[in-house]
């Protein structure tokens, strides 16, 4: 079996990542047959839902395979990851906009790419094992594949707490911030996985959806949204005056993260808030991945984190305070003719 297994069984359409080994990483082959499948079912009637889900137990899909990225961005060549990027965030309108019910089984890790794919469907399930996150600003980029859209829509300040910090949302915490519709145990999976493909019929999913443990984040919520009200240097500042163990711990994480990625974040989740849409948040991302390897931090956190990983990047800036209002502005202006056209490739 390749690493991507797409077939049609039952009244399902199935998608299962098969790269267990790499965490199910999405390649950039996997994002265009995910695309070319999609395209096929919309208008298929013998296809009454899309069921996503992943080989392993570890991961549903732990972001984006990143090293043909790095490996042709530090020959100078940055064609290759805009590419990617445009066309991977393509697909994730098109699983956004499907006009069918789409299923995700999202076990283990789901992270960046991975919440591309799993988590702008409608019936997007988690287990015990699930863990959730937007960890981006920790190699140099920006909360993408249409995290942002998400992040935007959570519940208070969440969003700019999930997408600066890149926490780990367990699954109470990924349905309370919109990451997730419903916890089904992951031993009842199987069940549920043969019932939608009998039937096709996705409110199987709610017919077999129990109450997830308690939400950590919820605990937080009023902590969370006076900390994160302001700029970076301001929620910085106000993680130190703290005091509190959160605070502090908070603030540690924030410490390794790139300062320019985390201020860009933050803009960004405040830009989306209040009724903006999924192709909003793709054109607003792909700015500042267009610019990335050239004018951010993103080579130099794949060099710390994934190739050489000594883990210690040396960041454009030293810190939040050194972020001004003109760069953020800068990394998320217009494109002109290079920006993102989702309506033209969409239609």
């Amino acid at each position: 079996m390749s690493d991507i297994h797409i077939r049609k069984e039952g009244r399902a359409g199935r998608i299962t990542l098969n790269r267990p080994k790499a965490l199910n990483a999405l390649s950039y082959a996997m994002c265009l047959e995910v695309e070319k499948a999609l395209d096929a079912w919309a208008g298929d009637d013998s296809v009454a839902l899309v069921l996503i889900d992943a080989v392993g137990e570890k991961a549903f899909c732990a972001g984006g395979d990143i090293q043909e990225m790095y490996d042709t961005g530090t020959r100078g060549d940055y064609d290759y990851g805009r590419r990617f990027w445009r066309d991977e965030y393509r697909m994730n309108a098109k699983m956004a906009e499907f006009p069918k019910p789409v299923v995700s089984l999202m076990q283990g890790f789901t992270m960046g790419g991975g919440v591309g794919v799993g988590c702008h469907g409608s019936h997007r399930v988690v287990g015990e094992s699930s863990r959730i996150a937007m960890p981006e600003c920790g190699i140099g980029l920006v909360p993408d594949v249409g995290g942002s859209y998400l992040l935007a829509r959570a519940p208070g300040r969440l969003g700019e707490y999930l997408g600066a910090t890149g926490a780990r949302m367990g699954p109470a915490d990924a349905i309370l911030a919109g990451f997730a519709d419903h916890f089904v145990p992951e031993p009842g999976w199987a069940a549920l996985t043969a019932e939608l493909v009998e039937t096709g019929d996705a409110g199987a999913v709610a017919r077999h959806a129990r109450t997830a443990p308690a939400a950590i984040l919820a605990a937080r919520q009023v902590e969370i949204d006076l900390l994160f009200n302001g700029t970076l240097a301001d929620i910085d500042a106000a993680l130190a005056a703290d005091g509190g163990d959160f605070a502090a711990e908070t603030r540690k994480a924030l410490g390794r993260n790139a300062p320019l990625s985390m201020a860009c974040a933050i803009e960004m989740v405040r830009r989306l808030r209040g009724g903006a849409g999924i192709r909003d948040a793709l054109t607003l991302e792909y700015r500042f991945t267009y610019r990335s390897m050239e004018e951010a931090d993103f080579l130099e956190g794949i060099r710390a984190l994934i190739i050489d990983k000594d883990k210690t990047p040396k960041w454009r800036h030293a810190g939040p305070a050194e972020v001004t209002e003109a760069e953020v502005a800068h990394m998320l202006s217009p494109l002109g003719a290079a920006g993102l056209k989702l309506e033209e490739e969409l239609s």
